[in-house]
């Protein structure tokens, strides 16, 4: 049993990544978690090895040896000052656990003012079944992946349609994890430090197609973002964006395949129905047997996105 209980840390050492530890944080109040998170471990780390050290020390010192087993053991008396220790050293413990974990919580929950020095740019992030739906202050959306500038707060506005179930919105190093709620929005923020990509995964179990609800943010330059930014911007109002492809591979593509050629859902190459942009949108506003209404609230925008997307790239089977 104790080399069984050994595999187990082994496995998770032994894994890519941080293992039992948190990944390395990228945004300040992803290090408060992390600083938390450390501070708890130190002392239920200590707790278990005092209390398995104590077990250990009683089974050895107090075994029945030679003893019959209808044979009372030595009487052991009570000790006031080990009971009082005992008492007042676990309160002592959530005493310095709780007042650090709330010192470190302002930091980790309070979104930071507009104001503030570089500014802030503001995303409202829609979870669905399987994807994420991000969309800017101008007016600019994107599937699964978020842009985010360096050194810049972002603040998340996390929410779920009234028509969908709950979601959780996780990318660890960027903080921690936050439910999208239908018909409620909560708040969070992150402040990318460096340049990269950071993954991260719906982290509330929201059915079949759970496990591909992952979520993915690209922090970059300030200025390479700004740019970016506006030129979607522009690409999407004119309809030359790559947006219709984004919405089939993070809203289609997780149930249908990525060519359209089915998998849980049924093939969608070649379907004449593609070439009506009307039924299209008919199937997908209101969803169709076990399919539910991926795109009910979406905008004219992103609909037509999708059913350009649709009849230029699948109606002949491409």
């Amino acid at each position: 049993m104790l080399l069984l209980s050994l595999a187990l840390p082994a496995v998770a050492l032994g894994a890519e990544g941080p293992g039992f530890a948190p990944p390395e944080p990228a945004s300040p109040n992803a290090e408060r978690i992390n600083d938390s998170y450390y501070w708890v471990a130190i002392f239920t780390g200590a707790i278990f090895v005092v209390v398995e050290a104590a077990l250990i020390w009683f089974m050895v010192r107090y075994r029945a040896g030679g003893r019959r087993r209808t044979q009372d053991g030595a009487q052991i008396h009570g000790n006031t000052n080990l009971e009082i220790g005992w008492t007042v050293v676990p309160v002592l413990i959530v005493a310095a656990i709780g007042a650090f974990v709330f010192y470190k919580l302002p930091g980790i929950a309070n979104i930071p003012d507009a104001s503030a020095r570089g500014g802030r740019a503001d995303v409202t992030v829609t979870g669905y079944r399987y994807y994420w739906n991000y969309e800017y202050e101008n007016g600019v959306i994107a599937v699964d992946k978020l842009r985010a500038p360096v050194g810049q707060n972002v603040k998340l506005d996390v929410t779920a349609p009234d028509f969908e179930v709950i979601h959780s919105w996780w990318i660890p190093e960027l903080g921690g994890k936050l439910d999208a709620i239908p018909g409620t929005v909560n708040e969070t923020w992150f402040n990318a430090r460096a340049p990269g990509i950071y993954r991260g995964q719906c982290a509330e179990f929201c059915g079949i197609q759970h496990a591909v609800m992952r979520a993915e943010v690209e922090a970059m330059p300030r200025e390479e973002f700004e740019s970016w930014l506006e030129e979607e911007a522009r690409a999407q109002e004119a309809g030359t964006s790559k947006l219709g492809e984004q919405t089939f591979a993070g809203a289609c593509a997780k149930c249908h395949a990525l060519a359209g050629e089915g998998d849980i859902g049924p093939q969608l190459a070649g379907n004449r129905l593609l070439a009506d942009p009307e039924a299209v949108e008919r199937v997908v506003r209101e969803g169709r047997n076990a399919m539910p209404p991926i795109g009910k609230d979406w905008g004219d925008r992103q609909m037509k996105a999708l059913t350009d997307y649709l009849e230029e790239e699948l109606l002949d089977g491409r």
